[in-house]
């Protein structure tokens, strides 16, 4: 764990040395003035030396002006070090949570992730620059403070030790509570932005129902368990705290009781008694500094294990080492004796499913909720993977090919459709960033979305909101279909795509989706008749089994579960 948070430093190296450096020479200078202040008080002073003393003092104006140069250049460069460390931490985070596969996902609530990529890295960053400087500066300052203080008088710097050691185990002893309250707290926050994310995402369901007064219960048992932490936490810190500072007094206490005892016998000065005690009140800082440390490092220790956590998660869909891509994609696709169940489940999804999707064919996919046909899309882009059987692309079975190559050649719709928080431009350009004006309108005018959006003040240009809120769901189904437009690859999958749209929409969508397909192979998943009944192929599922395969009239005809579908109106 330390190794890997060390390794954070070395691309900012120079950077840290400098840091330190300022901190080890800053500490020198701290150290030099209460020796200063013992020689103006044993010799200056009692000879009346003016030109000495105002020399002297000329000098410790110097060393205070030295010593703030060298606190702005530790507080600016330290704090920049710890925020380009957090930039590093972030930018790795995002990334490896890119190559997460979707399992994870399922399993990991959006809130969670969020604290982790924000608070804690924040927490982290603020260790990343105190550590090692407090270190560094505690350090040299106790040494440095125990050697003029022994080079005075090695008795009452003997008397000056005997504390510290209490002080230190008192540390040690709360430090670890500490870092497990961080972690129960750290836990309750990221319970929080899950719940606030939850309900805000969902606030139109939350008004529709009136249950404003169920989403406050539940943020109210959240907060409250987040509450009951931080106070157990403060508790602790409580103790912590009064505690450092009543052995602080003692020794202040102690070292005072042995100059006077010292005093009395004859060993010692009044301005060795005055340098102890600045030398006294030096060796405090850094104690409690590290105290202060402690309880960062704790709260930082704990965000770097929740860092380390996801980024010790693999992906559970990742290329074999020798992983390829092949010249062409014509569009084969050939699923075989599939077997496939979610890993939250005992449950089989799918159950030995087995066809084959001819180049350039359109097949539509049929059946009852839950009888697996969008995880059948999901397996062919490797969004998952299945326990048993394989699945082909032109005879390559897609386990030995880049993820990134395979998905680059489907078009996939989704049935809940996501639009990212930016432009309408922007959610078409996805499909193909480096794609040309032109291209993007054509796109449009294939999604039906084109008329819409010339009739808005900024166009392409509008903003759509967080998740496409400003546009209905027919619109975002729409942009959604332009973006694969744009994409134009060899594999179309449409789960449920025209599932929003009003009568008249779909019908434009349908032209274009059948224009677009011409010559590609195309999978359709759709409950709607109009949608399926001119495909070249329809499979249907029943319970995770494939029960039958045909054109629409060759089912019919067969009066099997399609037909059962059928005069249902579940297609």
């Amino acid at each position: 764990m330390l190794k890997r948070f060390i390794s954070y430093y070395k691309p900012h190296k120079v950077l840290f040395f400098i840091d330190m450096g300022v901190a080890l020479l800053s500490s020198v200078l701290a150290i030099l003035i209460p020796s200063m202040v013992r020689t103006l008080l044993n010799t200056h002073i009692p000879e009346k030396n003016i030109q000495a003393i105002i020399s002297l003092f000329l000098v410790m104006v110097l060393i205070y002006l030295v010593k703030m140069v060298f606190e702005f250049i530790r507080m600016k460069w330290g704090h920049i070090l710890g925020v380009r460390m957090e930039y590093d931490m972030r930018e790795d985070i995002f990334r490896h949570i890119q190559k997460l596969s979707f399992n994870y996902f399922d399993n990991t609530k959006t809130g969670h992730i969020m604290s982790r990529i924000s608070n804690d890295l924040n927490t982290i960053a603020e260790v990343a620059h105190h550590a090692p400087e407090d270190l560094i500066l505690s350090f040299f300052l106790i040494v440095g403070s125990f050697y003029f203080m022994i080079k005075f008088n090695p008795l009452l710097a003997l008397i000056a030790f005997i504390p510290l050691p209490f002080m230190m185990l008192w540390g040690i002893r709360y430090g670890g509570k500490m870092r497990q309250g961080f972690r129960r707290v750290r836990r309750k926050i990221a319970d929080i932005n899950s719940a606030v994310e939850n309900s805000v995402q969902g606030i139109r369901e939350v008004k529709s129902y009136a249950n404003e007064d169920l989403e406050i219960e539940k943020f109210e048992n959240v907060n409250t368990l987040f509450k009951f932490a931080k106070e157990k936490m403060y508790t602790i810190m409580g103790i912590f705290y009064s505690g450092f500072h009543f052995l602080s007094d003692m020794y202040y206490l102690t070292v005072i009781a042995g100059g006077a005892w010292l005093y009395l016998r004859g060993q010692i000065t009044p301005s060795d008694i005055v340098a102890f005690i600045l030398y006294v009140n030096i060796i405090l800082n850094p104690i409690q500094r590290l105290m202060n440390f402690t309880e960062q490092f704790h709260q930082g220790a704990a965000s770097f294990e929740r860092f380390v956590e996801i980024m010790d998660i693999d992906p559970d869909i990742e290329d074999r080492p020798h992983a390829r891509t092949f010249h062409s994609v014509a569009g084969r696709i050939e699923v075989q004796k599939v077997w496939f169940k979610y890993s939250s489940s005992p449950e089989w999804i799918l159950k030995d499913i087995d066809f084959t999707v001819k180049k350039g064919e359109s097949v539509a996919i049929v059946g009852e909720s839950g009888a697996g046909k969008s995880t059948i899309v999901s397996l062919i882009p490797r969004f998952y993977e299945p326990q048993k059987g394989k699945i082909t692309i032109d005879g390559h079975d897609i386990m030995d090919l880049k993820q990134r190559f395979l998905r680059e050649n489907i078009g996939l719709v989704q049935q809940n459709i996501f639009l990212f928080d930016g432009t309408i431009r922007e959610n078409i350009m996805y499909g193909k960033p480096l794609a040309t004006e032109e291209q993007m309108i054509e796109a449009a005018r294939y999604a039906n979305i084109y008329e819409f959006i010339m009739t808005l003040p900024d166009g392409f240009d509008t903003y759509v909101g967080e998740r496409g809120v400003k546009l209905s769901g027919g619109q975002k189904q729409r942009i959604s279909i332009a973006r694969v437009f744009l994409k134009n690859p060899p594999l179309l999958i449409f789960d449920e795509a025209t599932s929003s749209l009003d009568n008249e929409s779909e019908s434009l969508i349908q032209d274009a989706m059948f224009k677009l397909s011409r010559d590609r192979t195309t999978i359709i998943i759709a409950h709607r008749l109009s949608t399926v009944r001119h495909v070249d192929k329809i499979i249907v599922l029943n319970k995770g089994c494939l029960v039958e395969e045909g054109t629409h009239e060759i089912l019919l005809q067969k009066e099997g579960f399609y037909h059962k579908l059928y005069t249902k109106n579940l297609i």
